[in-house]
C-alpha cells in the first residue's frame, strides 16, 4: 500500500465550503437521489462535532447563509452525489429560495447524536409518494457505510466501528514513525508532485479572492499600513493564509484543496510551506515534497486527536504539518531537528479549542502560520522544547499521542459543553 496516495485520495481533494456542512449536504444526496417524488420529511442526526463545525459557518451560494439545517435543504434538492465536496456548486438562487421553503415548513429537522464519538452524519428522508431512504457517513466526510432504498440495504459497511479506522491507511499511519512519514514524501512520484501543485494553485486562487474581503487578512495589512507590523516573511504568510481562510469562512463559492478533510487544515498545510519555500528559494520540487510530508502528519496527528477533535484542526494538526514541511525544506529528513519543531508548535498552540467553524476561524489560522514558522526557525537551529518539559515525549510520536490521550480522553467534555452553549444562544 501506497500511503501518501492514499491520503492524498481520501484526504487531500477540492471542496467548496467548509466541509461539515457541505458532507451534510452531500448525505442528503446520497439518499434523495433513491427517491421519485418531492421530500415530504428529512431528519438528520449529526455528531457533536459535525453539528458545531456547522453552526456557524457560512454556506457557498447562499448570499451568507449559515448553518448545517440549509446546507442539509440545499443538499436534498441538488441530489447529485456524484459532485461530491463541490455539491453545493450546484446551487442557485432558486435553489436557495427552495431549500429556505423546506427548512420553514419544519420539512427537514436535525438533532444531535450525542451518543457517537467519531465522524457521523444520518439521513432519514420520506417522500410525498411514500418512498424512503437513508444515507450513513462516518469515519470521513466521504464515506457512504450504509445506504437503504424502500427498506432494501443497497451498502452497508463499517457502520458499527467508531474508531474511523474503515480505510486500511490510517491505521497504517497510526502505527508509522516519523523517519517513515519523511520516507514516503521522498518517494512521491510525478503525478503525486503535480496533484500538490494543483492544491497550491487552488489555495493560492482562493487567498486572492479572500483578499477584497474586510476580515482578518485585511486588518493584518492595516497593522502593517500603520507600521505596527512590518512585512517580513512571516507577516506576508499570515496575510496569505488568512485570506484564504476568509474567503472559505465567509462562503465564498471558490474550492480549495483540503488537508485531513479540512479546508482550512489544507490552507496551512499547503500555503505556509509553499510561502516559506518561495521566499527561502528552495527549489519548487523540494518544496512540493515538504508538503506531501505536511499532508501525512497533518492525517498522523488526526488518527490519534480524532476526526473533530475538540482542539484546533487547522492550528495545531496542520501546524504540526506545516513546520514540520519547512525543516525538510532547510534540513532535509532530519528527524532531530524536526522533532524539535514538532515539540515547539505543540508546546505553544496545543490547547487552541475549536469552537466550530465560522470566521473566526482565521484567527486560529493566522496563529497557526506564526508557531509553524516561529517553531521550525528554532528547529533548525536545534532547539526546542524536550520530554522533561509538560506532556511533551520523547519523540515526536509520542509528544503527538500524549496530544491525542489530552483531545481524546482529557477532553471528552468539551464538546458536548460547547454544543449546549451554542444551542442555548440559538434558543
Amino acid at each position: 500500500m501506497n500511503i501518501l496516495k492514499e491520503v492524498l485520495k481520501y484526504q487531500v481533494y477540492p471542496a467548496m465550503g467548509c466541509t461539515e456542512p457541505v458532507s451534510v449536504a452531500l448525505c442528503a444526496a446520497y439518499a434523495a437521489a433513491q427517491l421519485d417524488g418531492a421530500i415530504k420529511s428529512a431528519h438528520f442526526r449529526l455528531d457533536p462535532g459535525t453539528y458545531k463545525n456547522g453552526c456557524g459557518v457560512r454556506i457557498p451560494n447562499t448570499d451568507g447563509e449559515k448553518g448545517n439545517l440549509l446546507a442539509a435543504a440545499m443538499g436534498l434538492l441538488i441530489a447529485k452525489p456524484e459532485l461530491q465536496m463541490e455539491i453545493l456548486s450546484g446551487a442557485d438562487k432558486e435553489l436557495l429560495a427552495m431549500a429556505k421553503k423546506l427548512v420553514a415548513e419544519k420539512k427537514v429537522l436535525l438533532e444531535v447524536a450525542a451518543e457517537k464519538q467519531g465522524f457521523y452524519i444520518e439521513a432519514n428522508l420520506e417522500s410525498t409518494d411514500g418512498q424512503t431512504a437513508q444515507c450513513v457517513i462516518a469515519g470521513s466526510h466521504t464515506e457512504v457505510v450504509r445506504l437503504v432504498k424502500n427498506g432494501h440495504v443497497l451498502k452497508d459497511t463499517c457502520q458499527q466501528q467508531e474508531t474511523n479506522d474503515c480505510h486500511a491507511f490510517k491505521q497504517s499511519l497510526k502505527n508509522a514513525t516519523l523517519a517513515d512519514l519523511i520516507a514516503w514524501a521522498d518517494q512521491a512520484d510525478g503525478a503525486d508532485l503535480t496533484y500538490i501543485k494543483k492544491g497550491v494553485e487552488m489555495n493560492l486562487k482562493a487567498a486572492e479572492m479572500g483578499q477584497a474581503l474586510q476580515k482578518v487578512g485585511f486588518y493584518i495589512k492595516e497593522l502593517v499600513r500603520k507600521k505596527l507590523l512590518h512585512m517580513d516573511l512571516i507577516t506576508s504568510t499570515k496575510i496569505l493564509t488568512a485570506c484564504a481562510a476568509d474567503a472559505r469562512m465567509d462562503g465564498q463559492a471558490v474550492p480549495v484543496m483540503s488537508s485531513g478533510e479540512s479546508g482550512n487544515q489544507g490552507v496551512v498545510t499547503i500555503l505556509v510551506p509553499w510561502k516559506v519555500g518561495k521566499e527561502m528559494e528552495v527549489p519548487e520540487e523540494k518544496i512540493l515534497r515538504s508538503i506531501a510530508l505536511s499532508h501525512l502528519l497533518n492525517g498522523y496527528v488526526k488518527v490519534f486527536t480524532g476526526e473533530l477533535a475538540p482542539i484546533c484542526g487547522c492550528a495545531i494538526a496542520a501546524g504540526v504539518g506545516a513546520t514540520a514541511a519547512i525543516v525538510y525544506q532547510q534540513r532535509g529528513g532530519n528527524v532531530a531537528a524536526m522533532t524539535l519543531a514538532i515539540n515547539n508548535i505543540i508546546s505553544d498552540i496545543g490547547g487552541m479549542l475549536c469552537d466550530g467553524a465560522k470566521s473566526g476561524c482565521a484567527l486560529k489560522v493566522v496563529s497557526s502560520a506564526d508557531a509553524a514558522i516561529r517553531s521550525a526557525f528554532m528547529g533548525i537551529n536545534d532547539y526546542g522544547i524536550t520530554e522533561v518539559e509538560g506532556f511533551v515525549g520523547r519523540s515526536a510520536e509520542e509528544t503527538i499521542q500524549n496530544l491525542g490521550s489530552i483531545s481524546t480522553i482529557g477532553m471528552r467534555a468539551v464538546d458536548p459543553m460547547i454544543v449546549g452553549i451554542m444551542q442555548e444562544k440559538m434558543k
